[in-house]
């Protein structure tokens, strides 16, 4: 049994060099490529990431295999920044931080309250919440980043001026306005192209939809940004559109404050994911892909 279980260690200890070697002995669920479509390892995509002050995680929603890496990645972060790590995220509304902040200091005393007073997405115990709960039982600091959705929508049905209407206490949880939009960049430029337009959308305003998008990128930026001290690293988990090639949330740091490196990660999905597609070159920094057949969480 004793000699069962180190051949079992061993066998754990070689497999990324085996990866990274010869994939094709093995029927991965992901594979890391860098930008340049070179595989890469685990280990190679952390010590690269703990360099910078800002790693910005793009998900897939309703792929498992995102889910599970992100808190493998807050596991490998803390071993090795500790105390400097900080993490946040989309999927918590930055008017939500005072729900946050009390179910952290009571060690989610009554995490059945806190998920009920919580604006919280449908797939939040199963794929949100274990990372929430490893941060605090950590004491790794949380932040909610996302603008308020009812913001979000009054922009993409009135427009960014509605905005300068709300109070003081309201625009304290959105980036400082006015906010910056420029629909040449990429994210909006190509949301605002592809749009649908005839039928039941013609009372929707193309240009509207992707103002509201910026909105959402820029406040998540600058709530990163107003949490991260120097020499730390704050983690971010999002939606991959918000930071796929490096527009959208990384466009919003770099406005705000050019001197900070950034890493970027995004999920993908391919038919075939031994070599990464021409069309996902330079997406991010690494790109993991996925098989298109990865079965999905909701």
């Amino acid at each position: 049994m004793k000699k069962i279980f180190l051949l079992g260690i061993l066998f754990l200890a070689l497999t990324p060099a085996l990866i990274s070697q010869s994939v094709s002995v093995d029927k991965p669920a992901f594979l890391i490529y860098n930008s340049n479509g070179t595989l890469v390892t685990y280990d190679q995509m952390i010590n690269n990431v703990i360099k910078v002050d800002v790693c910005l995680f793009g998900e897939l929603h309703n792929d498992p295999i995102s889910h599970w890496l992100e808190k493998e990645i807050v596991k490998s972060l803390y071993q090795l920044k500790k105390d400097s790590l900080k993490v946040g995220a989309e999927m918590w509304e930055t008017d939500n931080q005072l729900l946050l902040d009390e179910a952290f200091i009571n060690k989610f005393y009554d995490q059945k309250m806190y998920l009920e007073s919580s604006k919280l997405w449908p797939n939040n115990e199963t794929d949100y919440l274990p990372i929430l709960e490893f941060c605090n039982q950590n004491n790794i600091r949380f932040f909610a980043t996302n603008v308020p959705r009812r913001y979000a929508r009054m922009v993409s049905k009135l427009g960014i001026e509605s905005l300068d209407q709300l109070s003081p206490l309201a625009k304290s949880y959105i980036a400082p306005l006015p906010i910056s939009i420029d629909l040449n960049e990429i994210a909006y430029k190509n949301m605002v192209h592809d749009m649908p337009s005839g039928g039941g959308m013609k009372s929707v305003n193309p240009e509207n939809i992707a103002k509201a998008q910026a909105v959402k990128d820029a406040t998540m930026a600058y709530f990163i940004l107003k949490n991260l001290s120097k020499g730390e690293l704050f983690f971010h988990f999002n939606g991959e559109f918000h930071s796929a090639n490096y527009s959208g949330i990384v466009y919003y740091i770099k406005l705000y404050n050019k001197n900070l490196s950034v890493k970027t990660i995004s999920i993908v999905q391919q038919k075939d994911i031994m070599k990464l597609d021409a069309e996902n070159l330079n997406r991010a920094d690494y790109i993991i892909v996925i098989p298109e057949s990865m079965s999905t969480t909701y």
